[in-house]
């Protein structure tokens, strides 16, 4: 028996008798489309004590044993938080904000363990170092949950060794993506957790969160056509062959009915290739292909502290002690954005998910809202919570500080695809 075997055999061991199945909150299962807000109450960012309470209260809260069919308790838990982790000349504490807070995530398995839950596996393809920086793999080994390993080799890739390969319907970049093992198979349920911060790709949230789902060197979204034409030769035939000339169109249909930015003149370089808007199209239609294969059961964006800048070692956390969730990515995404302060019918990615089929709206105005208060969903209104600007360099344009808004103003009624 290895010791992350007998990690979580004892700490099976240690739990009480248990329902048979287990569920999210019957108002929340009942209110797919609705989208929740929790007001956290943390002093300080790193209060771990502070945190940790709130990832286990909110846990107990929307997770619920059920006598009747639900999920079953023998079903493998896939935990997705946003594990990143900055090397920087600042100290640590400076760029905490860069992913999922580890104590709230932590709150929240011990919260789905004591349903009697035994089997959780965390999935991230950040590099394993990197999840040390804020005491993930601590955690993580703790509580008995297994990691993953993010490196692959091609023949392991190719051969499907701990990598599980699904076909992507009508896939624009796309033909097959890999995950890793186990997401995607039977016996399985996706929790999401992921961060509220800013991105080059605007704001990077639940949505975004699930590219780390995808295997080594797919996983790589945010690069432009260098992540396409110039991968190595065993992925290509995994690509749409038509993957050129089906983005470019999609491209310049976007850029004519008038998307935001479209016209940025990309002078800024974060990584690989300048921040082009052809580079925001790929990774929409990269992500979007990447959702149409999974089915998450429950996603969260810790917003107990939000960051601006570029995701990484520029920017600035904010305590803001808000935690949104439901069961609809894009629009618990289309409201993260718009209380992060931009404008969600100007983040290209909303309006290609709902041009895909895989949303229903990109407006706020049209989601409802509860605040969660004790277990009990209360219903608010949007202006109800405070926004908080989360500078972002995406698409910057001329004359436009490097960190910015994308609040221009939008006319919904009007676009309505």
């Amino acid at each position: 028996m290895t010791r992350r075997q007998f990690l979580t055999t004892a700490s099976a061991a240690a739990l009480p008798a248990a329902k048979p199945y287990f569920g999210v909150h019957p108002f929340i299962d009942q209110n797919p489309k609705a989208v929740f807000i929790r007001r956290t109450k943390v002093p300080h960012k790193m209060d771990e004590a502070a945190k940790l309470r709130e990832g286990l209260t909110l846990g107990r809260e929307i997770f619920v044993p059920l006598d009747k069919p639900g999920i079953p308790l023998t079903h493998r838990i896939v935990l997705k938080p946003n594990a990143s982790g900055a090397h920087d000349t600042r100290p640590p504490a400076e760029n905490w904000g860069v992913g999922t807070d580890p104590q709230f995530y932590e709150g929240i398995v011990k919260a789905l363990q004591e349903l009697g839950l035994r089997k959780f596996f965390f999935i991230e393809s950040t590099r394993y170092e990197t999840w040390d920086v804020r005491g993930f793999n601590d955690i993580n080994e703790r509580l008995g949950v297994v990691i993953n390993e993010p490196a692959r080799r091609p023949r392991h890739l190719l051969e499907g060794f701990e990598t599980n390969w699904h076909t992507v319907p009508d896939g624009v970049v796309f033909k097959r993506i890999p995950h890793y093992a186990p997401v995607g198979e039977p016996g399985t349920w996706l929790l999401n957790i992921s961060k509220w911060k800013a991105h080059s790709m605007c704001l990077t949230l639940a949505v975004k969160n699930e590219q780390g789902l995808v295997a080594h060197p797919f996983t790589s979204f945010c690069g432009g056509w260098d992540t396409v034409l110039k991968m190595p030769e065993y992925v290509k035939p995994y690509l749409n062959p038509r993957v050129e000339a089906d983005v470019n169109a999609a491209f310049e249909r976007h850029r004519r009915i008038g998307y935001a930015r479209y016209d940025a003149p990309g002078n800024l370089r974060y990584g690989y290739e300048p921040i082009t808007p052809i580079r925001q199209e790929i990774w929409a239609q990269k992500t979007c292909d990447n959702l149409s294969t999974l089915n998450t059961g429950l996603s969260i964006i810790e917003g107990i502290y939000a960051r601006d800048g570029n995701g990484w070692t520029i920017g600035e956390d904010y305590l803001t002690n808000l935690v949104l969730f439901g069961r609809d990515k894009f629009r618990l995404d289309t409201i993260g954005h718009y209380l992060g302060g931009h404008e969600p019918g100007n983040v290209h990615f909303l309006r290609i998910g709902k041009e895909r089929g895989l949303s229903d709206t990109f407006n706020p105005w049209e989601i409802p809202l509860y605040e969660w208060v004790g277990g009990t969903a209360v219903p608010r209104k949007l202006t109800d919570f405070p926004r908080t600007p989360l500078k972002t360099p995406y698409l910057q344009r001329e004359g436009e500080p490097e960190y910015h808004l994308v609040n221009e103003p939008f006319d919904y009624d009007r676009y309505k695809l």
